[in-house]
């Protein structure tokens, strides 16, 4: 039976650097995968290709075994409301307030949504990430952790049931990390899933049902948290292998 999402034989270049190669990995549904490695391993590529962000040279992407790539528009904006990514570098449009770029997703997705029940819906969303500021505001007046609260808002904006993490508690405090981390858990105990990149070994042991590492953009080694945790010697392989 196929996984809910599957890399086959995957592969990606950027002006003739290979940058993944021959990546083939089943993620399951109701699981939290970490993908780790090193910088410049190849995760955050091999995230973007799951999440059809980018199209590989190589092989295919599918999702309940179907190629993104050939998703016709209707089954890509499907797609497109069932997972939701939450990029590094928060990626807030710049012309817009925050309102409007959570608002949108709903005005795509739910366009019989009535105004009152998205404004209801974003009230929810931002009580939920923590975040108490006007949303009249542009994001280039927000801190880099408060763009990552409103990355990660508009990424549950239209409850998604599959979540892409690429570092997404980077630059914010502890409380306010946990707190998305807290939200990353209820999702999955509700049946979600998610894929993850993170170099926080904390976060990657509390929440993560398997550990990949990508080594040379290569799926080098897949683990469950278990293995990770009731031995000292692989917990301390895997760290290494994400500094080096």
């Amino acid at each position: 039976m196929a996984g809910l999402l599957e890399l086959r034989n995957a592969g990606f270049s950027v002006q003739n650097r290979k940058l993944v190669r021959d990546a083939t990995y089943s993620f399951d549904e109701g699981k939290i995968t970490a993908l780790v490695g090193p910088s410049g391993s190849g995760k955050s590529t091999v995230l973007k290709l799951a999440a059809g962000l980018l199209v590989p040279d190589t092989g295919e992407v599918a999702y309940k075994d179907k190629s993104i790539a050939l998703m016709n528009r209707k089954e890509n904006l499907e797609f497109r409301r069932e997972a939701a990514f939450v990029f590094q570098d928060s990626a807030l449009w710049a012309n817009q307030n925050l309102f409007q770029i959570l608002e949108l997703p709903l005005r795509v997705h739910f366009p019989k949504m009535t105004k009152t029940e998205r404004e209801k819906r974003i009230e929810a969303v931002i009580a939920d990430v923590g975040y108490r500021k006007d949303l009249g505001i542009r994001p280039s007046q927000l801190s880099m952790g408060e763009q990552k609260m409103l990355a990660f808002a508009r990424a549950i904006i239209c409850r998604p049931s599959l979540l892409f993490l690429d570092e997404w508690t980077e630059s914010l405090d502890e409380n306010s990390a946990n707190r998305l981390i807290r939200l990353v858990k209820q999702h999955n105990s509700t049946g979600g899933t998610a894929i993850l990149v993170s170099h926080d070994m904390r976060i990657i042991i509390d929440i993560s049902d398997i550990v990949v590492m990508i080594l040379g953009g290569q799926i080098f080694l897949k683990l469950t948290k278990e293995q990770i945790t009731e031995d000292e010697d692989l917990r301390r392989y895997i760290e290494m292998g994400m500094q080096a």
